[in-house]
């Protein structure tokens, strides 16, 4: 069996994720007293009593799913799981790249943190609420999706921000595009075309300052190479230079997250089982979409630790 580990991103947050993981691990309850330490707040009880509506702000969702992710990789460790030995690739979606670096080696907990938090209070910052927008072109292809973002720009900004699955491709850009775009993809045979509930037009041109704010930021922190290759989102393809990810996770802020062909490219490179580690179960939906042949595991909790350890062979 041959294994990447992946590491999700906004959207998969709910409240009281990761509490049972810091209840039975003591090393994973440490990862969110080192993340609370290094933001100088208590996120780990936004996280775990709520509300929903604070732990979903960008800000504040960004480290939190790095923390629960990071607090699995721990308990994992815990039952004798290394990533450089269990793992053939890493790879996270968008901030689950952030991740997938603490968990590899390259980047410390604090430092992914104190990241996060720029990031999201960065990205939030970059445009006006209410001028940008995303929706989701469920059914349309990605050249299908490009074509809808060019011709519903009419000057405007417009991207395809995300290329999930097949048939599930997100766009992003000024509100009045993105409106756009929803009418002439229906027309082009959408399924389901739909503004997201977001709080800014992530993925896209219009995130430019936020780029430039992580550029700034990520010069600042030391980054080493992953103990095993990060599949970028930016290039659907392993990186291990530190600096090569220092600007991959620059150009991350306004570029595509190429999740389809980095999944894609991971099933045709060896890979055959996908761990999706932390909140939820997203990406290993969207695994099963993109390839079947790949087997998908969400690793969430206790039992899923030890069930994985188990058939490792490492279990303590």
């Amino acid at each position: 069996m041959t294994i990447a580990f992946t590491f999700p991103g906004q959207g998969s947050q709910s409240v009281g994720m990761g509490r049972d993981l810091a209840d039975a691990y003591p090393a994973a309850r440490a990862v969110f007293d080192e993340v609370d330490e290094a933001l100088g707040e208590k996120l780990s009880a936004t996280i775990w009593e709520g509300p929903i509506e604070t732990l979903t702000l960008t800000a504040n969702a960004q480290p939190a799913l790095m923390a629960v992710s990071l607090a699995a990789i721990r308990a994992l460790e815990s039952e004798g799981v290394q990533v450089a030995s269990a793992a053939t690739f890493v790879a996270g979606h968008s901030l689950g790249e952030y991740s997938a670096l603490a968990a590899a080696g390259s980047l410390t907990i604090a430092d992914a943190a104190r990241l996060l938090r720029r990031r999201g209070l960065a990205m939030q910052e970059a445009v006006p609420v209410g001028e940008g927008a995303m929706a989701a072109l469920l059914g349309l292809d990605w050249e299908t999706a490009e074509g809808v973002a060019r011709d519903a720009a009419e000057g405007e900004i417009l991207a395809v921000a995300n290329d999930n699955a097949p048939g599930q491709v997100v766009v992003s850009g000024h509100k009045a595009a993105v409106e756009r775009a929803i009418e002439l993809a229906k027309e082009r045979g959408a399924r389901r075309p739909m503004l997201l509930p977001v709080s800014a037009p992530f993925h896209c041109p219009l995130m430019a300052p936020a780029a430039t704010v992580m550029a700034e930021a990520l010069a600042a922190v030391a980054l080493n190479a992953p103990s095993v290759p990060l599949v970028a989102n930016v290039k659907a393809a392993p990186v291990s230079d530190p600096e090569t990810i220092r600007a991959s996770l620059v150009e991350q802020v306004t570029g595509s997250v190429r999740w389809r062909e980095s999944v894609e490219w991971l099933a045709a490179n060896g890979v055959d089982c996908g761990a999706e580690i932390g909140a939820g179960k997203v990406l290993t939906g969207l695994a099963k979409r993109i390839d079947k042949s790949l087997e998908g595991v969400a690793i969430n909790g206790p039992d899923d630790v030890r069930a994985f350890a188990e058939r490792l062979g490492t279990a303590k």
